[in-house]
């Protein structure tokens, strides 16, 4: 199955933990507390997904997130992804993300065109296996928000 630009980018996001940008979503935060209207481009959108770590992989994996590269860092910060947490249960991995932006498909295909995002995937990818009931296209399976509370 081929896999367009934006799910490779959605592959990286949840294979790198990212805990930059704090300042800016306590800043968002405050904006709310104080009542100070938050336009629609400002709003957090909240991004979940999941996909099986290949068992004979998951040292390598765990291994590579212990110390991600800072490039592959900095470019999630500058595609406005905030707040990224990856989860680990029974060799199933759970990705959560922000974006704070205001074109996700636009920040995700430029991401998509880094190179040290290219080299990182090149190491990540072989330690996965996408879920059988994924949708079309996708890498890692999207999952739908049922609940959130602020």
């Amino acid at each position: 199955m081929a896999i367009n630009s934006i799910d490779k980018t959605m592959l990286m996001l949840v294979l790198v933990f990212s805990i930059t940008g704090c300042r800016q979503q306590n800043e968002h935060k405050s904006s709310k507390a104080s009542g100070e209207k938050i336009s629609e481009s400002d709003q957090v959108r909240r991004y979940g997904s999941v996909i099986k770590v290949k068992p004979e992989m998951l040292d390598r994996y765990k291994q590579l997130h212990a110390n991600p590269w800072p490039g592959v860092l900095e470019q999630l910060s500058k595609s406005n992804i905030r707040n990224y947490s990856i989860y680990l249960k029974d060799n199933y991995l759970f990705s959560y993300f922000e974006y704070v932006g205001n074109d996700f498909e636009s920040d995700m295909a430029k991401m998509a065109k880094d190179s040290i995002t290219l080299e990182w995937w090149k190491q990540t990818d072989p330690c996965q296996e996408p879920l059988e009931n994924r949708a079309e296209g996708e890498w890692w399976a999207m999952m739908e928000e049922v609940f959130h509370h602020d």
